[in-house]
């Protein structure tokens, strides 16, 4: 069990960080959706039906796609794009999908390489492009959930409005939607630009993110 936390200690600790900071997001929205109670008029509800609410869901969903949409277009603008300088980029004459043979791939795999990157075809195919993949089904999952629990929280506020509920797709249509949407989308990419720029200059002694300290600042795609 020790040899296992250590070995996987930054994926635990991040699970623990994220349950944590999960919990007290609900616990701050219950508190807040309470008060929201207050000023209508209208009773609390419990902790566990909140937790079940369209309040809670889209309140997490919203964050979740966005995060995986930054994951899956760096991930995708990564094989063709490059920054010179960063870590975060592959050296500059490396742009594209490479060679198999630079992918250990096929014939070129080694004896501890996947099986699937031994593989021809449809499971290599598949395989080469797992992680993008993952990535773009997750965000598309979040984002349509987003979408169904934000038209029913945006229907419950047009009924205490007595105004008739709009349809799935006309929310889509609607500012309220898109507000909520693309406040966390301008937030992912200037979050990645600025590390892909800032690692260019600025260094942290240990970590993989960045280059060696000692690296020229036209050091590319390399990390420590």
């Amino acid at each position: 069990m020790r040899s296992f936390v250590r070995n996987n200690s930054l994926s635990l600790t991040f699970l623990g960080l994220f349950l944590a900071a999960l919990a007290l997001q609900a616990l701050a929205g219950h508190a807040d959706f309470n008060e929201d109670q207050d000023r209508h008029g209208d009773p609390h509800v419990s902790l566990g039906r909140y937790l079940v609410s369209s309040s809670f869901a889209v309140a997490v969903l919203e964050n979740w796609q966005s995060e995986y949409l930054q994951f899956f277009l760096f991930i995708l603008l990564t094989v063709w794009l490059v920054q010179q300088g960063s870590p975060e980029s592959k050296e500059l004459g490396n742009a594209g999908r490479e060679s198999d043979k630079d992918q250990k791939v096929g014939p070129h795999a080694g004896a501890q390489s996947p099986g699937w990157a031994r593989a021809a075809g449809l499971r290599r195919a598949l395989y080469e492009n797992s992680l993008i993949i993952v990535m773009g089904l997750i965000w598309t999952g979040s984002w349509f959930a987003q979408s169904i629990t934000g038209v029913v929280e945006y229907n419950t506020v047009r009924l205490d409005h007595q105004e008739a509920p709009v349809s799935w797709a006309n929310y889509l249509t609607r500012p309220d939607f898109w507000e909520k949407t693309l406040q966390n989308w301008q937030s992912e990419f200037l979050a990645v630009g600025s590390m892909a720029i800032l690692a260019v200059y600025l260094r942290q002694r240990g970590s993989p993110e960045s280059k060696p300290v000692g690296a020229p600042h036209s050091a590319t795609g390399v990390e420590s």
